[in-house]
């Protein structure tokens, strides 16, 4: 079925097929946290760790880990100066639309957070979305502004924890190992048990969130809207220079950043604030690969469909993880090797690829798309 005219107009291809691609490095770095007890509690399962364990590890936390929620929530700012154009074309008042789909978008991610996955990302949209609410009449250079100003001052403060505190006296190896030990009995248990392990593991994502995540977040989401403003991703051949000026500066600084976050192993402060400070550059580098790839090959078009449909995917992969690895499916949590984890997490993005590609034929918005599109505009929900 083809899309109606007004959908083609207002749909930029590429925001998809990126959308898609951060898709499966989302699931790449969640899916150890449903796969084991281990990563939760800063630990590596002593059962898996043979030189190829610890290089799969190594190789997760170097180039996925910190890397694709920041593109994501670009992504997300993108898309919110799209959809205040929208609301101006329908003549619909923005601010009451946008509460009610951020609203639905918490429930939906506390709902995930209890339900379905040791940790979630759709709250901390919710959330940072409404600063964002606040501040969608400011200028590009505010904006801008106070996403470096966010930077800076996590900067300043991881800096100071490197300083002043003692990361190895806040790590207790023996204690971490006997928590992930009963994380791993938990999440192989009942279906309450894998609830009350998700709900006992808000506190610690919660304090993530606030310290790092939440105000990466914002900034990344400034820096999108500012470039939706801009129209930066409209009309891309991937020919344009400024793509692989984007390379040649993420790449070199972002991979060394994430080397030094990698080797730092688990806990170092030194590590975590070169990865969060660097991050940025390696996803930039990311998207402008992709970018660039997409313009010369059919990849754009493989991963669109999967874009379009996001946040149904987002659910659908940790809908998959509970029933791979808890007790209330298969209960393969702690008998799968870090290799075997990413080979889960590939063969269920590309079951979710075709999966989209005959939906999206069919229907012009995902599964729960259509209803957060109804929650937001009031509307009964439609997929057509």
């Amino acid at each position: 079925m083809s899309q109606p005219p007004s959908t083609l107009r207002t749909r930029i291809h590429d925001i998809d097929a990126l959308r898609g691609f951060a898709l499966l490095g989302i699931l790449i770095a969640n899916i150890t946290y449903a796969a084991s007890g281990f990563p939760i509690h800063l630990a590596d399962d002593p059962t898996y760790s043979s030189g190829l364990d610890h290089a799969v590890r190594w190789l997760g936390h170097a180039l996925v880990d910190l890397k694709f929620y920041l593109l994501f929530s670009f992504l997300f700012g993108y898309s919110f100066q799209l959809q205040i154009e929208a609301a101006q074309r329908a003549g619909a008042q923005f601010k009451p639309r946008m509460l009610r789909r951020l609203g639905g978008l918490f429930v939906i991610g506390a709902l995930h957070a209890i339900f379905l996955i040791t940790g979630d990302i759709l709250t901390v949209y919710a959330l940072i979305g409404l600063v964002l609410l606040a501040m969608r009449g400011v200028r590009d250079k505010t904006a801008l502004v106070t996403a470096a100003a966010i930077y800076g001052y996590l900067f300043v403060t991881l800096g100071a924890a490197v300083l002043f505190v003692d990361s190895t006296a806040l790590v207790d190896p023996a204690g971490a190992l006997a928590a992930a030990q009963q994380t791993t009995t938990n999440l192989a248990g009942s279906f309450g048990d894998v609830i009350g392990e998700h709900v006992r593991a808000l506190p610690t994502f919660g304090l993530a969130q606030l310290t790092v995540q939440g105000p990466t977040t914002l900034a990344v989401m400034l820096l999108g809207m500012v470039a939706g403003r801009r129209r930066l991703l409209a009309n891309l051949t991937g020919t344009e220079p400024v793509l692989r000026k984007i390379q040649l500066i993420g790449f070199p600084i972002g991979l060394l950043g994430s080397i030094v976050y990698a080797a730092g192993g688990n806990g170092d402060t030194l590590s975590v604030m070169v990865g969060v400070m660097t991050a940025p550059l390696l996803s930039a580098a990311y998207a402008a690969t992709l970018l660039r790839l997409m313009h010369s090959s059919d990849l754009g078009g493989l991963l669109a469909p999967a874009g379009r449909m996001a946040l149904s995917n987002y659910l659908g992969q940790s809908l998959a993880t509970v029933a791979i690895f808890t007790g209330v499916g298969f209960g393969l949590v702690g008998q799968v090797s870090p290799l075997e984890t990413f080979t889960f997490a590939v063969a269920i993005f590309t079951a979710q690829l075709a999966i989209s590609h005959w939906w999206m034929s069919r229907y012009t918005y995902g599964p729960v798309e259509g209803i957060l599109r109804a929650v937001t505009n009031a509307t009964p929900p439609t997929w057509r």
